[in-house]
């Protein structure tokens, strides 16, 4: 079963999850079109399609091919889409599954302007991908072009975040942390007694302090924490964003620093898409951007 996403890199080990998520999503997606009696769509009821049962894996090859009419793409794609918003799960990853050749581009192109780790990216990607699937209008031409721009969309604004949010110079932690050992028992210096004294000091929230040192101090990526504490990474990474944004301002102006909000101010997490379907996940450029229904 030829699905062109055979070269999709593994996630490195020791990480804090197993794969990246369109590497899950590839994998779930195989299963899904796989034996004798895979997810497929009734060709008779789009003409232009073969009158058979297409697989979705046969589905995305045609409508990717240059010859295949737009009009044939728009209508695949809206039964596609109307039949994940009806039933979800196993058709949402079917419809996620065949725009993988264009979330793929997406996040390898995202990926040469930031540093973000790209299981965050792919993440983002993926989830706006996945909002736009439950809203976008099937009445409108050039379904897929509009899903792949609002997964890019996604991912670009969590790319600009990251590049444009202030972060706490490495040093400086040292450098506070080695004026706290000189103050109390050495044992207890560190970055992480800076983040305690932060909390203690009203700066940050305790919830503000474990993201931090989970993904700064860790390693452990936004997808990953944000995933454990049933958000959405976006909103994590604008939480760290302004936590971050006190922290170095307590650092460097300890007596002109904004307390942190109250827990219970603190903005709700974004509601995940539809029950199901980010259940399969776990918690330089390229210039094409080509989109499945849409050829390169």
């Amino acid at each position: 079963m030829p699905d062109g996403m055979s070269s999709f890199p593994a996630r490195p080990a020791g990480r804090g999850v197993s794969a990246l998520p369109l590497a899950t999503l590839r994998d779930c997606f195989g299963l899904l079109v796989a034996g004798p009696a895979p997810l497929a769509l009734d060709g008779s009821v789009v003409p232009g399609l073969p009158t058979r049962l297409v697989a979705l894996d046969e589905l995305r090859n045609l409508l990717l091919a240059g010859s295949c009419p737009q009009a044939v793409r728009d209508a695949a794609w809206a039964v596609v889409i109307r039949r994940s918003r009806r039933y979800g799960g196993a058709w949402t990853v079917g419809a996620a599954g065949m725009a993988l050749p264009a979330l793929h581009a997406i996040c390898a192109r995202l990926g040469g302007y930031s540093d973000l780790d790209p299981a965050d990216v792919q993440a983002e990607v993926l989830t706006g991908f996945l909002e736009a699937v439950a809203t976008v209008r099937l009445d409108l031409p050039r379904i897929a072009v509009r899903l792949r721009w609002a997964a890019y969309r996604a991912g670009l604004a969590l790319t600009v975040q990251q590049r444009e949010a202030p972060r706490p110079d490495p040093d400086l932690f040292q450098t506070v942390a080695a004026a706290e050992a000189a103050r109390s028992d050495p044992s207890q210096a560190g970055p992480e007694q800076v983040l305690a004294n932060a909390v203690a000091a009203g700066v940050l929230t305790t919830t503000e302090a474990d993201l931090i040192a989970a993904t700064r101090l860790d390693d452990l990526p936004l997808s990953a924490w944000a995933a454990r504490h049933a958000t959405a990474p976006r909103h994590a990474s604008r939480l760290r964003e302004r936590a971050e944004r006190r922290l170095v301002g307590h650092l460097t102006d300890p007596a002109g620093t904004s307390q942190a909000p109250q827990a219970a101010s603190e903005p709700p997490p974004r509601p995940h898409p539809p029950a199901g379907v980010l259940s399969f996940l776990p918690p330089a450029g390229t210039p094409a951007l080509a989109v499945a229904g849409v050829p390169a």
